[in-house]
């Protein structure tokens, strides 16, 4: 049965929201007014008056956040797996659903569950909230009959993969705060601070010790031609960023960054454990290897590690073992074709992969705390030696002053 969103006026005037499920329009109308209320507008969910056009709601904004999905996906892998049909399990997720975007995409799917179309193929009117691996791996649950084990793995992979995110962010971000108040102190102190002392004894017709000339030629040039540095790194920015929508030469910067040191193996540890956890996830869910391989090389947010997945797929076509097909690829870490080679010999590639995700994501945690650990101390070092300096070249003249009068 359909959904309508409804906007209508109660008896003392005031606009009211809502959704009712009827068979059309005019059944809809009718149920509003049921509710005592005047109907200025009904609109079918999906429909080309509503946001998402006639093929779905597709949202100009997402329903749901990422810790959001992982919330969701754990409350209907519950109602499911404790045996709820899935309508009522729609259901109960949206009346307990806070936002009206949330309860507009439940009611939809609803909607579409009801007219007959399997769960996989109603999420995939909302391409923003279910990626193509959320809906590959309900697909393989509905198939298997088995959707409430399904999705209670889908929850974990989601849970796993926002902690491991989170981690790494958490570690990079202090030496990223760090710097970024670093930087604002040393302008204000080159551009503010040294001109007021340095100038008083400009006057004195003496010469400046050297590193307060130094210090007095960068303020200048900062309070002359900052903004045009500035101008010219927003130009840069902008330039590489239209560059990097070319495919051949975004393929080949994030190749080149994966040789950068420290962050190239970060980057490449954290995308390989991505790949091999989305992988074990279809694999385990009964999803074919190939449609796996290609929906997990699409999680890849490195372009030169996808086009290698990519490569390893076509291989896997042709009939070379995954491990094979992997080991030939060195932006890969060995790890992921050893645990692929012992999963194939044993028959339990999907525990293997999931073996080699967690290795990894182990590996990048260890690795992002290790260079946080490093940048936090190097950082206050080098800030500090920064200020030093400006704080001599203020200070010379001082000194300087004191030996002229003696």
């Amino acid at each position: 049965m359909p959904a309508y969103r409804y906007e209508a006026l109660d008896a003392a005037g005031k606009a009211r929201h809502g959704l009712v499920e009827a068979d059309n329009a005019k059944a809809a109308r009718a149920l509003v007014r049921a509710q005592q209320l005047v109907p200025l507008s009904v609109d079918a969910i999906g429909s080309d008056n509503g946001p998402g056009g006639a093929s779905g709601p597709r949202f100009r904004r997402r329903a749901f956040s990422n810790a959001g999905l992982t919330v969701w996906t754990r409350q209907f892998a519950g109602l499911v797996g404790s045996g709820l049909p899935l309508e009522r399990a729609l259901t109960a997720l949206a009346d307990e659903a806070e936002e009206p975007r949330q309860r507009e995409l439940i009611a939809h799917l609803k909607s579409e569950v009801n007219a007959g179309s399997p769960f996989a193929r109603a999420m995939a009117s909302c391409p923003k909230d279910f990626d193509e691996v959320y809906r590959a791996v309900v697909a393989a649950g509905e198939q298997s009959g088995a959707l409430g084990a399904v999705m209670e793995r889908l929850a974990d992979d989601l849970e796993e993969r926002q902690a491991l995110r989170s981690k790494v962010v958490g570690a990079m971000l202090y030496p990223m705060v760090v710097s970024l108040i670093a930087v604002v102190i040393v302008t204000f102190l080159v551009t503010y601070v040294v001109p007021q002392v340095a100038g008083v004894f400009i006057s004195s017709k003496r010469a400046l010790p050297g590193l307060t000339v130094a210090m007095l030629a960068l303020s200048d040039f900062v309070r002359h031609w900052g903004w045009a540095v500035l101008l010219l790194l927003a130009a840069g920015g902008g330039a590489l960023a239209m560059a990097l929508r070319n495919p051949a030469f975004a393929e080949r910067f994030d190749a080149g960054f994966l040789n950068v040191p420290l962050f190239g193996r970060l980057a490449r540890g954290y995308n390989a454990a991505r790949f091999a956890g989305t992988l074990a996830m279809l694999a385990g869910a009964g999803v074919p290897i190939l449609k796996a391989l290609q929906a997990a090389a699409e999680t890849l947010g490195n372009r030169a590690m996808r086009a290698d997945a990519m490569d390893a797929l076509a291989q896997v076509r042709e009939g070379a073992p995954l491990a094979s097909a992997l080991a030939g690829k060195k932006r890969f870490p060995g790890l992921l074709a050893m645990f692929s080679r012992l999963g194939e010999q044993t028959g339990q590639l999907p525990l293997m992969l999931d073996r080699a995700a967690r290795q990894l994501g182990s590996e990048v945690q260890r690795r992002a705390l290790t260079l946080a650990t490093l940048l936090e101390p190097l950082l206050i070092v080098a800030m500090g030696s920064v200020v030093m300096l400006i704080v001599l070249a203020v200070l010379l003249p001082i000194i300087q002053l004191n030996t002229w009068v003696k």
